[in-house]
């Protein structure tokens, strides 16, 4: 069974609920938004949905995290880009929320706050479970249908992404539809060596999609940076102190365990760039002092890692090599885009931050494929079934039947 479209129903006069990922980098100074990518990429299914009264919903951040914010830039820049009125609610599952989305005419568009100001967001339900939770019970039934566009969220399971898919008639949105096509594509022309570059943030997610590319063979490669690498470098034992992130001895742990099985596979830096008074300092790796601030990879590292990368089959690239959002430390992020760029691989090129470094250095129409997504893109390329995935054809299931 395959997947319904929004070319398989009729819109028209439809109060229909949106489900994208405006899920942007935030400056961590100002709060403001640093990449409008995925901002950009709703407007094709918004231009589908003419004679809709639209209510869009979307996260923003984690708790806690300085880009934890509201979404009320961000219906300033869909307006921009759309040339449409978005109206923005500072509500989710409230009684405003409800009022507005009730009281909406004619092809009106709503975009109503960050999903995870609801506590229910903050977690992963099973998708009957999901089904239960008070956000989808109270608000299904002023929905005629349920579009998810979120292909980055895809392979998770909070109520925004699979409750609603339970009991509202729901298809893909433009942007979910060719993604999966792209990839697909893609996936039958691709062709060892893989190479793997990895960095940001996001070390527990890191770790899970190396081991899930090096089970599922694809990857030969792993070249390491961003804070990833730094957990393989303790591991290493070539950071002697430590790193003062969450969780950090399993991290170190399961780095070290990586290593062990497979030594041949990982590449992490010899020389990293340090901020010294706003100032990009780069120094070997042994001479890391604990109180430097790491904040890109160094020249030598580049070179190293360009080489494998000149000689990949098929390259695929998460997660920014450094803070790129600061001018002095943008080397490590441009440069290895660049390299990826202009090799004669099939390259994969995942995430929003990367998505919107690519725009930055105008090296969009250099790459084979461009996704806003991390951790589901990852999944989907080692063959996993999404989550997302299984509702949109539960969904199909369903409607063949009515």
């Amino acid at each position: 069974m395959g997947i319904l479209t929004l070319d398989n129903f009729d819109v028209k006069d439809k109060t229909v609920l949106l489900r994208v990922d405006m899920n942007c980098p935030i400056h961590p100074d100002t709060c403001e938004i640093l990449g409008t990518k995925r901002i950009e990429e709703i407007v094709e299914t918004i231009n589908a949905l003419d004679g809709a009264k639209i209510v869009i919903i979307s996260h923003q951040g984690r708790v806690g995290r300085n880009d934890f914010v509201g979404m009320e830039q961000h219906a300033r820049q869909l307006e921009k880009f759309s040339n449409k009125k978005v109206r923005y609610v500072a509500d989710v599952i409230g009684s405003l929320a409800q009022k507005e989305i009730k009281e909406m005419k004619g092809d009106e568009i709503i975009l109503l706050d960050n999903l995870r100001l609801c506590a229910e967001e903050n977690y992963e339900f099973s998708l009957e479970e999901s089904a239960r939770t008070i956000m989808v019970q109270r608000l299904k039934d002023l929905f005629d249908l349920f579009i998810l566009d979120s292909f980055p969220s895809a392979h998770r399971t909070h109520p925004s992404l699979v409750g609603f898919a339970q009991v509202l008639p729901t298809c893909a949105g433009r942007l979910l539809e060719r993604e999966v096509k792209q990839l697909d594509n893609i996936l039958t022309v691709a062709k060892s060596p893989f190479t793997v570059v990895l960095g940001g943030s996001k070390v527990d997610d890191r770790l899970k999609a190396i081991k899930l590319l090096i089970k599922k063979e694809r990857a030969d490669h792993v070249l390491l940076t961003g804070v990833i690498a730094n957990v393989f470098l303790r591991a290493q034992g070539r950071i002697k102190f430590p790193l003062n992130i969450k969780d950090e001895d399993e991290m170190v742990a399961s780095a070290h365990s990586l290593i062990g099985d497979h030594p041949d596979v990982f590449s992490t830096p010899v020389d990293i760039a340090v901020n010294k008074d706003g100032k990009r300092v780069e120094i070997d790796v042994r001479d890391l002092a604990k109180d430097d601030e790491i904040f890109d990879i160094g020249t030598k590292t580049l070179e190293h890692y360009s080489k494998i990368v000149a000689s990949a089959g098929t390259i695929f690239m998460s997660g920014p090599a450094g803070f790129f959002e600061k001018d002095n430390f943008q080397f490590g992020t441009k440069s290895m885009l660049e390299s990826i760029a202009n090799s004669m691989a099939t390259s994969i090129i995942s995430g929003g931050h990367l998505t919107s470094a690519l725009k930055q250095f105008n090296l969009t129409e250099k790459v084979n494929h461009m996704s806003t997504a991390g951790g589901a893109l990852v999944r989907y390329l080692t063959g996993q079934k999404l989550p997302m995935i299984k509702c949109l054809e539960d969904a199909a299931e369903r409607h063949a039947k009515v």
